[in-house]
């Protein structure tokens, strides 16, 4: 737990250059900007050779931050986010105030409120989202350990976190839509 002041330190200096970084979540190994650069999020789709249609997911540190981005959140997600026993990301229709590029063509922003430490400190010191999104080439598999990252990702990042490079992380967020009318759809479980 002594190394993380310092990791987040490290890629704090990084996001606020622009820069991206390979990072460890609550789910998996990442690849992550600061979500309001815009040009930081354009790198984030040329290392995973990503087209930019395909929306990424953001990181959150808490719900404050999460009603500063999306305008409606409806009473369900928010019980849903109070109640959840594992990662969940949830989409929400008109965010504001994110890169242009992260938003999806049907105007929706995908978000997980991130329990990990790292994470919810490194959000806090950058003051706002974080992008996040699996570290592998597009229809490549997800690596599930850091030592099955490909060399053209670990090649594309400005700063690789040196934190829990031996832990397996298996566990995939639960992704829900919030509806036009306020419900919410589980898309995957």
């Amino acid at each position: 737990m002594l190394m993380i002041p310092k990791e987040v330190n490290k890629a704090f200096e990084i996001l606020q250059k622009g820069g991206i970084i390979l990072y460890p979540t609550d789910t998996v190994w990442g690849l992550g900007c600061d979500a309001t650069n815009e040009a930081a999020v354009a790198k984030i789709y040329q290392a995973k050779k990503r087209d930019e249609s395909k929306s990424l997911v953001i990181l959150v540190n808490n719900i404050e931050m999460l009603e500063s981005y999306i305008s409606y959140i409806p009473q369900e997600a928010l019980q849903l986010i109070d109640d959840a026993t594992k990662p969940t990301t949830i989409i929400y229709d008109n965010p504001t105030g994110l890169a242009a590029n992260l938003i999806a063509r049907d105007n929706t922003v995908a978000v997980r409120i991130v329990q990990d430490k790292f994470c919810q400190k490194l959000i806090e010191k950058l003051g706002s989202p974080l992008v996040s999104t699996s570290a592998n080439i597009s229809e490549r598999p997800t690596p599930t350990s850091f030592d099955q990252i490909e060399t053209p990702i670990l090649n594309a990042v400005d700063y690789i976190v040196n934190l829990y490079q031996d832990k397996m992380m298996t566990t995939p967020s639960r992704i829900v839509k919030v509806l036009k009318d306020g419900t919410l759809e589980i898309i995957r479980e």
